[in-house]
């Protein structure tokens, strides 16, 4: 049996580290959103979908670009063409979708670009490494924790994000148990992909990709605003249209919602998982204290989907 979990790390960042931590997530959105560009709009006129074309055209002009290592202009590469192949998808199933563009503070790291270790991890940047310890809550049954400290969950690779001051690691961890008596048919068809739920990311599935909140909570914030506005006026006109706010704003969280749900279970198909886990909802609130009622809503409403 394989399951497969992220651990999100809060990381304690040596004095010095935060300016290098910073420009090497500033050149590796310069490389996502590079390659972003350029498969968008293809040097045919198509969309461009293949990780090695894209590597071919772009490697060598990232590198002169950038003082990343090679993994790492690599990394960003292959998240543009990520993001690109699944605006094609979305294409094909005629939603509307424009060229992916990456604002958030984020990097991609493997076991090239980072060495990790059950305490601390060893980030490459472009001034040389930086050694982070984790900080971790007490209690060896509390995620990050649990697997953190569990020597039978591996590495496999990780985002480093930036948020509200903080450096984190979205740690994608895996754990291999041995069945007393597995078939070869259950033993290739029963991998986990484990989702976790939050404010900052609606979801990070286990293998690490990870579908940022920003536009939901960019619309919940703008909503909240036309609410507050109409419910001042106190007229019967305005409290038709706070209703017809209301409509609007869940017919375009249901459309982000579906979509976000269409491509956790395209990403559970592409890396061989029978089944979608997500994290218990029934204490989500106490588990999450800074979720809105829209973003409890939103997390049900997400798993509703997937199911």
């Amino acid at each position: 049996m394989e399951y497969r979990r992220t651990a999100v790390i809060k990381l304690d960042t040596p004095e010095g580290a935060d300016a290098s931590l910073r420009e090497t997530v500033e050149q590796f959105k310069h490389c996502a959103n590079t390659a972003s560009e350029w498969c968008w709009h293809g040097d045919d006129g198509y969309h461009v979908t293949s990780k090695a074309k894209a590597e071919r055209a772009l490697y060598d002009q990232l590198r002169d670009e950038t003082d990343l290592t090679a993994n790492l202009v690599q990394k960003g590469i292959r998240r543009a063409v990520e993001a690109v192949k699944s605006g094609v998808e979305r294409l094909k199933r005629g939603e509307n979708t424009s060229q992916p563009y990456f604002s958030a503070d984020s990097a991609v790291y493997d076991k090239r670009s980072a060495t990790f270790h059950r305490d601390h991890v060893s980030l490459s940047t472009v001034d040389g490494r930086v050694e982070c310890d984790y900080i971790l809550p007490d209690g060896s049954e509390t995620p990050p924790t649990k697997y953190v400290s569990d020597e039978d969950f591996e590495f496999r690779m990780a985002h480093l994000q930036y948020r509200d001051g903080d450096w984190y690691l979205h740690a994608s961890m895996r754990k291999v148990e041995a069945d007393e008596e597995p078939s070869e048919s259950e033993s290739k068809h029963r991998t986990v992909l484990g989702v976790d739920l939050g404010v900052n990311n609606l979801a990070v599935a286990s293998t690490g990709r990870f579908w940022s909140a920003d536009e939901f909570n960019h619309w919940r914030r703008e909503y909240e605003k036309r609410r507050g506005s109409l419910q001042q006026c106190g007229s019967r006109h305005a409290h038709e249209n706070i209703e017809n706010v209301g409509r609007k704003e869940y017919g375009r969280f249901e459309i982000y919602l579906h979509t976000v749900a269409n491509e956790l279970i395209e990403e559970a198909v592409e890396n061989d998982c029978s089944h979608i886990v997500f994290e218990d909802l029934t204490h989500i609130r106490e588990n999450i204290p800074e979720a809105t009622w829209q973003h409890v809503w939103g997390f049900r409403r997400l798993y509703e989907y997937v199911e």
